[in-house]
């Protein structure tokens, strides 16, 4: 049940909460953990590597897209307490899951919104400081790795950073 790679006992948990998760909501397909910076912390297993990677990259964009609207036309401090991108066959929804990180899940466009934010919600409080990815500093060596809590980071440049909105 290790869907993440690690293998470490936290990771398993977190992917069994989150496969709990999708259990109890209906429509809901992936679940995923990722840093702001766009890497995958953990996955449910449903949702290959490379996907999750994928959508990783896709989530941690559109974070930092409604970072970038919450400076401008919101009240100035970037806080973003959830995103949603509806598609064809489809909906994303992104919360705020602890310090540099993000909870991203996929649901079918018949999935209740408002039942899926709170179960997510209801999972990131359950979680709390597990949650938390530490930023990336430059001249870390790249291992590409990371890990919920407090490992080892990588250096790579992800979708967030490109998309990342500039200060003047």
């Amino acid at each position: 049940m290790t869907g993440t790679g690690f293998g470490t006992t936290a990771d398993d948990r977190l992917t069994w909460l989150m496969e709990g998760l999708l259990e109890r909501t209906p429509g809901a397909r992936h679940a995923l953990v990722l840093s702001r910076d766009g890497l995958r912390l953990c996955r449910t297993p449903e949702l290959s590597v490379d996907r999750a990677d994928q959508l990783a990259a896709i989530a941690a964009g559109i974070q930092s897209l409604s970072h970038g609207a919450s400076l401008e036309f919101g009240d100035g401090s970037g806080g973003v307490r959830s995103a949603m991108a509806e598609f064809h066959g489809g909906v994303l929804l992104i919360v705020e899951a602890g310090e540099g990180a993000h909870l991203a899940v996929v649901t079918d466009e018949e999935a209740d919104a408002g039942l899926v934010g709170h179960n997510m919600s209801e999972l990131v409080e359950q979680l709390g400081e597990h949650l938390s990815a530490k930023p990336r500093r430059p001249g870390d060596p790249a291992t590409g790795t990371t890990t919920t809590t407090t490992t080892t980071t990588a250096t790579t440049t992800t979708a967030a950073t490109a998309l990342a909105p500039r200060t003047s």
